[in-house]
C-alpha cells in the first residue's frame, strides 16, 4: 500500500473516529476485493495500532456456492490469515423466488444486512466495518438520485440503535483502481458472485454512466466527491415552504 493511500485511509479512519480501543470489528466480507483487501488493511493496522480491537471476518454465503471451508472466499481469507466465520444461508435463493425475481438485489440485500446485525449483536460487536470505497459512495448517490428522488449516499460512519454498532468504511477516500492495485500485491483474487443476476443491476447502469463522464471530463469523479461535501443547502428546494415539483405535479 502507498504512503498516499495509507494517509488517506488514516485521515479517514481519524476524521470519522471509525475505531477505538477495546472496539470488537465484524468484517463484512462478499468475497469481492474491496472487502477482501479490507480485511487484510484491518488485519495489519492492528497489529501495529496504537489502540487495541479484536477482527471477525464474516462472510453469509447466499446459498449458490459451495459450503464449508471448500467456500472460494474460505480460501481466499485462509491466505490472509484472518480470523473468520462462514455462514451458509438461503438468502440468494429466497430473494430470487420472491415476486418472481422482481427486486431480489433488494430483498437479498436486506437479508444480508439483517443478518449482520443479528452476528454483531450474537457476538457483542461494536463495529460492521464494510469494504465501500470513494467509486460506491458516488454511484450510491447517483442511485438514490436518478431511482429513489432522493439526495443522499453511504456515509463513512453511522451510528446505530443508540450509539451500540456503527457502520463503517474505513476505504472511503480510496478508489476502486487503487484497491485492485493493492489486491493484485497481495495476489487476492475475487471470488465470482454466483447469482445469476450478478452484473444485471441498477448499480451496474450507473457505474458505466459514470465511467462515460469520466471518459470526457476526468476532474468530474473528484468534483463530485467533493461536493457531497459541500452542500449548499439554501439553493436547494425546501419543500417545508413551498410546493414540491415531484409530488406536486398532479396537484395543480
Amino acid at each position: 500500500m502507498t504512503s498516499d493511500v495509507n494517509q488517506r485511509v488514516g485521515r479517514a479512519m481519524h476524521m470519522y473516529d471509525m475505531l477505538r480501543h477495546g472496539d470488537r470489528v465484524l468484517v463484512a466480507v462478499s468475497g469481492g476485493v474491496d472487502s477482501l483487501v479490507l480485511a487484510w488493511l484491518l488485519d495489519t493496522w492492528r497489529r501495529k495500532a496504537p489502540i487495541d480491537y479484536e477482527l471477525l471476518a464474516i462472510h453469509l454465503d447466499m446459498g449458490f456456492a459451495a459450503a464449508g471451508r471448500d467456500c472460494p472466499v474460505a480460501l481466499q481469507l485462509d491466505r490472509l490469515d484472518v480470523p473468520y466465520l462462514i455462514e451458509r444461508t438461503d438468502f440468494g435463493v429466497r430473494a430470487l423466488a420472491a415476486e418472481n425475481g422482481k427486486s431480489a438485489c433488494y430483498h437479498c440485500s436486506r437479508q444480508r444486512r439483517t443478518r449482520l446485525f443479528e452476528l454483531a449483536r450474537e457476538r457483542n460487536m461494536t463495529k460492521i466495518a464494510f469494504g465501500h470505497h470513494k467509486d460506491d459512495i458516488l454511484e450510491t448517490f447517483f442511485l438514490n438520485l436518478l431511482y429513489s428522488g432522493n439526495i443522499s449516499t453511504m456515509v463513512p460512519k453511522q451510528e446505530l440503535f443508540g450509539g451500540n454498532l456503527s457502520i463503517i468504511r474505513p476505504l472511503a477516500f480510496i478508489e476502486k483502481e487503487e484497491i485492485l492495485q493493492i489486491a493484485d500485491r497481495l495476489v487476492l483474487k475475487p471470488v465470482k458472485n454466483p447469482c445469476g443476476l450478478d452484473g444485471s443491476s441498477k448499480r451496474q447502469e450507473v457505474r458505466k454512466m459514470l465511467a462515460s463522464l469520466y471518459q470526457v471530463n476526468p476532474k468530474a469523479k473528484a468534483n463530485m466527491f467533493a461536493a457531497l461535501g459541500n452542500i449548499r443547502h439554501e439553493y436547494l428546494l425546501n419543500t417545508a415552504s413551498g410546493p414540491n415539483p415531484v409530488t406536486d405535479a398532479n396537484h395543480p
